[in-house]
């Protein structure tokens, strides 16, 4: 397989090649302020043309790379090596010390070959990227709820990974100078905030619950190593907020079960609701890792549930998900009894690093 040119101006989910689909992440994470992760996914391309199982695995991957975030993938076990000490030569991409293209391939070849067998596994499922910073979102959205639905809000998320913004009640925002959360919170969220601040009011989240098919403890170290690996080593900040919701969980773990995406909503929306308290169905960049099918009984469900929904016992449901060509988070909101529509609140940095309020 020759070297992909970089993605064009096709949909994102056109993409069909692996190649394409190898260049148009590492442009997404150029975009994203990550230029030495940029050049280490680049040199996947090299990668494949290599006699290493992770290169033919590569090269042959079915179905659509980027919805299964190939590149990611094994962009992790890469940086676990280098965390654990054992690849220590990879700091020089991390750390922008080797910029030569052609000098980057020749390492990440090399370190391909060397570590073929421990790299393998890392092909075998979606990155998981717990990010504290896209709660900020989230928080926004409940301050909008908050004077349309009252401020009691039960959280229920899918996709949740080590259930980090489960806990988002615990951290302290300053969104656009509108703050929330206990002030003297280990973990503070300030992003650069771009137009109108979000309405005042308060947030009372009264429990928070989340799932996942495959849920990290953040408490056991071996775990925790693994989420870190999926951080891009430029993002300091990411791994210093990862590192304050470690410390958290060890005090108090989120409340996290392994279950299915479909039958989790399925649960929540049978469980008995107080009266006076919204029941808020969440998810940040997860709804494309889910099948088809899966989206359409979540859909069908909410739906069906949002049309019995009261004033006494709301119902909501905040996504925040990745826009495949502009590279943004995009926060949207449907709620009932209400109109029933998608409102778009926000766009973000993917990891929170700024937010912009969008809403009409």
């Amino acid at each position: 397989m020759g070297k992909a040119r970089a993605a064009d101006d096709r949909g994102v989910m056109e993409i069909k090649s692996v190649g394409e689909a190898i260049a148009w992440q590492a442009d997404h994470a150029e975009n994203s302020g990550a230029p030495g992760t940029a050049r280490l996914i680049r040199a996947l391309l090299a990668v494949l043309e290599t006699d290493t199982a992770i290169g033919r695995r590569m090269a042959s991957w079915h179905g659509l790379t980027l919805e299964d975030a190939m590149p990611l993938r094994i962009a992790g076990g890469f940086h676990a090596l280098f965390l654990a000490g054992e690849e220590p030569r990879l700091g020089e991409i991390y750390n922008g010390l080797m910029t030569d293209q052609g000098l980057v391939d020749a390492l990440v070849v090399d370190t391909a070959k060397t570590f073929d067998h421990r790299l393998l596994p890392w092909l075998d499922g979606p990155p998981q990227t717990n990010e504290a910073g896209r709660s900020a979102n989230i928080m926004a959205a409940l301050l909008w709820l908050s004077g349309r639905l009252g401020s009691k809000f039960a959280l229920n998320e899918i996709g949740a990974s080590a259930g980090i913004n489960t806990m988002m009640g615990r951290f302290l925002f300053d969104l656009g100078g509108v703050k929330v959360g206990p002030g003297m919170s280990s973990l503070r969220l300030a992003p650069e905030w771009r137009g109108a601040p979000p309405p005042t009011g308060p947030v009372d989240i009264v429990s928070a619950k989340g799932c996942d098919i495959a849920p990290v403890d953040l408490t056991d170290s071996a775990q925790s190593e693994k989420l870190k690996a999926y951080v891009w080593p430029e993002a300091r900040e990411r791994m210093a907020r990862l590192d304050a919701a470690i410390s958290m969980a060890e005090r108090a773990a989120p409340d996290l079960v392994q279950c299915d995406a479909g039958q989790f909503v399925a649960d929540m929306l049978d469980a008995p609701q107080d009266d006076g308290v919204t029941r808020v169905l969440f998810h940040t960049v997860m709804w494309q890792y889910l099948p088809d099918t899966t989206r359409e009984a979540i859909t069908k469900a909410m739906e069906v549930a949002g049309s019995k929904a009261t004033p006494e016992k709301p119902l909501a449901w905040i996504m925040s998900e990745t826009n495949r060509e502009t590279f943004r988070q995009e926060c949207r909101v449907k709620y009932w009894p209400g109109d029933e529509e998608w409102v778009r609140l926000t766009e973000s940095h993917p990891h929170g690093a700024w937010v912009e309020w969008v809403a009409p």
